[in-house]
């Protein structure tokens, strides 16, 4: 697959309609920002998938990948424990693993 800005945004805003994101009220556009991000990363692609052996960039992603996720579950622990509600630390995974999905 080529790796291309806009066809990946769309592919971004079909995986999100799975699994929303609540942007609230942020004070930016929710396209724009897929569009930022998305550039921002396959820039990033470009100037490292020549320098990278093929394994070295799929542990370089299942790596950023990581520690997004990480992130993610943090940050969502600790709005949730600022609402005054129990973390269930599965329950906040969950987006993330592939049970039930075959």
């Amino acid at each position: 697959m080529e790796v291309n800005t806009e066809a990946l945004v769309d592919m971004l805003r079909e995986v999100e309609a799975e699994d929303p994101i609540d942007y609230a009220d942020l004070p930016f556009g929710e396209q724009e920002l897929r569009r930022l991000v998305m550039q921002s990363l396959v820039e990033r692609h470009h100037a490292v998938e020549a320098a990278m052996s093929g394994s070295d960039l799929q542990a370089m992603y299942l790596l950023s990948t990581a520690k997004l996720v990480l992130e993610n579950t943090v940050l969502h622990a600790r709005l949730l424990m600022l609402q005054g509600q129990q973390v269930d630390v599965q329950a906040l995974l969950a987006p993330f693993t592939l049970k039930g999905k075959k």
